[in-house]
């Protein structure tokens, strides 16, 4: 089943004197983060007053966060969305989503085993896949990951010499 509240970002700091976070957004970067009204601290609800891209960071305003020593209780925090508030583009997933799943050889339908870590360098992700003692490296490309069905649990793909070790 899936969650319906997904980690985000974690606030990593302070910024300025009026009591502004930075985060640092887990995932497709900081634009996403600020396309959102409210996010979660600790299960409750809270508002964005604001919130912008700095580099690779987002530089937020929460509400009933109004000064410097209110922003520093809350670093170290994670922060969560609401996933019934995103439209995803098509053949886009969340992360959480994917964690778990089988992932089964396209050409022979064998099992290689099930994803347990998503590395996300700035190119394109990468599934890290464990199972019957090897690991697989698989870049989250359309040339070796052929079909993801979630609600089915599974992913297919197409493997290249040197994706296991």
């Amino acid at each position: 089943m899936k969650q319906r509240f997904l980690e985000a970002g974690e606030i990593v700091n302070t910024h300025g004197v009026r009591g502004e976070v930075k985060i640092l957004p887990w995932g497709d970067g900081p634009e996403f983060l600020c396309g959102f009204d409210t996010v979660y601290l600790d299960g409750k609800p809270v508002r964005l007053l604001g919130a912008r891209p700095h580099k690779t960071m987002v530089l937020a305003a929460l509400e009933g966060v109004d000064s410097v020593e209110a922003a520093m209780r809350l670093k170290g925090k994670v922060l969560s969305i609401d996933r019934t508030g995103v439209k995803l583009p098509e053949g886009r997933h969340f992360l959480a989503d994917l964690m778990g799943l089988t992932v089964l050889d396209a050409a022979t339908g064998a099992e290689l085993g099930m994803i347990q870590d998503i590395l996300t360098p700035p190119s394109h992700e990468v599934y890290v896949v464990r199972g019957g003692g090897k690991e697989y490296m698989i870049p989250a490309v359309d040339a070796f990951v052929k079909e993801i069905d979630v609600d089915a649990g599974c992913v297919r793909v197409t493997l290249i010499e040197g994706m296991d070790s």
